[in-house]
């Protein structure tokens, strides 16, 4: 868009606001641009005009306001020469280092964008609203808390009904309630405001500190002591007690494990489970859950699969006999590993316990 901005001029027959013909010795780049925007707005087409710099839009927007008529040849020139213009295009560049970092984004690392943009001294191209509505409910939740009402009540109207709801639900009522009030006094706010607010927030959010994982400490800690043995994982947990009793509990919610399938694991999910994991493996946790005091388990999976199946793996643990503990402590990961992935792949939810 904005090389067509800069086609080269050509002579050209137009009509004034008058009505009066007259014969001009060329159209200027601006008014060309804007009969190309014209035909194709015309033609239903979605123009990115936003995207182009304050300037530019303004010129394209006085160049189509200064213009009336323009005759059918001179269109078809114009038209004929914007398309061989596009035709001899190769290759385009965004344009300047906001542009590369933009069309990079998401290709090089959250830190060396992070330091070519304070480098170049650039701030994020776009609709600032766009990025802020895309972030996460725990970035957004802290400005609400820390801003002014005003500011945490613009933002909560540009966002989406549900997100601004779960938003509001994370506040502390008090807080919320005057957020709520607030919305209801921004009917005269400027869209000059509202677009220095979601810029400042924008570049507030991008400027906190990028994080070297992409899990916090908890989940980190639960996912490690999730692949661990059960004496390993207890241990650990002990030690965590006496060093802060706090964050011990939160791995513990973090936790999954064979003990936890009945409070964690939908009965309805159970057969689609069960085609994930290896019968073996099922057999050998199966036999050895009595001695680790995961009865609970057995019995909640055996009652939730086939009659037939039930019975038949049954009949496999009475045969099986009671494996050493390793050999079912290694069954009974390989059965939560396979439960972890089908929810890591949201191919299955675990039930919160607290919200249960």
């Amino acid at each position: 868009m904005t090389e067509l901005v800069h086609m080269p001029a050509a002579p050209a027959k137009m009509q004034s606001g008058g009505g009066s013909s007259m014969r001009t010795p060329a159209l200027s780049r601006r008014a060309k641009a804007a009969i190309v925007v014209r035909i194709l707005l015309n033609e239903g087409a979605d123009i990115p005009i936003e995207d182009l710099p304050e300037e530019l839009q303004a010129h394209l927007t006085k160049a189509m306001g200064s213009m009336r008529m323009v005759d059918r040849d001179t269109l078809q020139a114009v038209a004929a020469e914007f398309a061989e213009e596009v035709e001899r295009i190769g290759l385009s560049f965004p344009g300047g280092m906001a542009g590369a970092l933009t069309a990079l984004d998401g290709k090089i690392s959250p830190q060396t964008a992070a330091r070519l943009r304070k480098e170049a001294g650039v701030r994020e191209m776009g609709d600032p609203w766009v990025r802020i509505r895309e972030m996460s409910p725990d970035l957004l939740v802290p400005v609400l808390e820390t801003e002014s009402i005003e500011i945490a009540a613009v933002m909560l109207s540009k966002l989406e009904v549900p997100k601004a709801a779960e938003l509001l639900g994370k506040l502390p009522g008090p807080r919320a309630r005057q957020i709520t009030f607030a919305v209801s006094k921004t009917g005269g706010v400027t869209p000059d405001a509202v677009q220095r607010i979601g810029l400042s927030l924008a570049s507030q959010l991008a400027a906190r500190p990028i994080s070297a994982f992409d899990d916090g400490p908890v989940e980190r800690v639960g996912a490690i002591l999730n692949s661990t043995t059960a004496i390993t994982r207890d241990d650990m947990l002990a030690g965590l007690d006496e060093s802060d009793e706090g964050f011990a509990n939160a791995v513990r919610k973090a936790i999954f494990t064979f003990a936890n399938i009945p409070a964690r694991i939908a009965p309805r999910d159970i057969p689609r489970i069960l085609r994930d994991i290896d019968q073996a493996d099922l057999v050998t946790a199966f036999a050895g859950a009595p001695s680790m005091g995961m009865d609970a388990s057995v019995a909640f999976i055996l009652d939730n699969m086939s009659g037939r199946m039930a019975d038949q793996t049954r009949e496999e643990v009475a045969e099986a006999g009671t494996p050493k503990p390793a050999d079912t402590d290694a069954a009974m990961t390989s059965i939560v590993n396979t439960i972890r992935a089908m929810e890591a792949s949201g191919d299955l939810m675990l039930v919160n316990e607290e919200e249960e």
